[in-house]
């Protein structure tokens, strides 16, 4: 499925990372979830490509291309937990590969041009797109059922996974006139509703929630409960309500990129 991209890497301070790139337009940077480049990211990443923009999927963790599988996501989890890179119980600081990701915001930016840059995060990834308001390209963050830190905790469930600075960056984002997407499935335990209330109490009508039932999950997914709302959750057919949220995500990125006012 990876055929169509570009096989690319992104070197910041010493760290450089594999990077997969397809398409012409501004650009996205689509990251993944747990455990990593599934065939389920990468159908996604087809479709806001297919839309009219340059995407750019970094790999974190795993391998790009491999299925979910239980043992897959276990590894991954591991990889998480041992990870410099990674904090993964921190409320008001957010993992050091933002930093990262948002060096690799600039370096699309430069080299796609366009108003700004997009961003969707996913499950451990899913907050990176706040921390990733620091880079002044970026214009369309989406979090995608934002998991981190994870939910030990009441403190913790209700936490954004973003330092007070990189907060503050979004809200003056917000004040200008920017918008924030999220989106998660109502019973996920994984992404809590407390998270959304946070985003909604700080950001006001700048935050625009998706919250999909359980039941409209895809009945045939790997995964044991309802999670992942762009991938494997998603039931791939016209009208079904995880289907319209992922267009929802399109449309956001259209109208933040590609309109002729912001």
């Amino acid at each position: 499925m990876l055929d169509r991209y570009e096989a690319t890497s992104f070197t910041h301070e010493g760290v450089t990372k594999p990077v997969y790139v397809r398409g012409s337009g501004p650009a996205v940077i689509v990251i993944h979830e747990i455990p990593g480049i599934t065939p389920e990211v990468i159908r996604f990443a087809d479709w806001v490509a297919d839309a009219g923009f340059r995407v750019y999927m970094p790999l974190l963790i795993g391998k790009a291309g491999d299925p979910l599988t239980p043992a897959y996501v276990m590894r991954s989890i591991a990889t998480l937990c041992i990870s410099r890179e990674f904090h993964i119980l921190a409320s008001n600081r957010s993992s050091p590969v933002t930093k990262w990701l948002r060096a690799l915001a600039a370096h699309a930016h430069a080299e796609a041009g366009g108003k700004g840059v997009g961003a969707v995060g996913m499950c451990f990834s899913g907050n990176f797109a706040l921390s990733m308001m620091m880079e002044p390209a970026m214009m369309a963050p989406v979090l995608s059922q934002p998991s981190m830190p994870f939910p030990l905790g009441a403190e913790r469930r209700a936490a954004l996974h973003v330092s007070p600075e990189e907060f503050q960056c979004v809200k003056d984002y917000c004040a200008k006139g920017g918008k924030v997407l999220g989106l998660r499935f109502k019973g996920d335990r994984m992404s809590p509703p407390e998270k959304f209330e946070t985003l909604r109490r700080e950001l006001g009508d700048a935050f625009e929630g998706i919250e999909l039932d359980d039941k409209d999950a895809n009945p045939d997914s790997p995964a044991p409960r309802p999670h992942s709302c762009l991938t494997v959750d998603l039931v791939d057919k016209e009208g079904e309500p995880t289907m319209e949220a992922a267009k929802r995500v399109i449309s956001f990125f259209q109208e933040r990129l590609l309109a002729t006012a912001r």
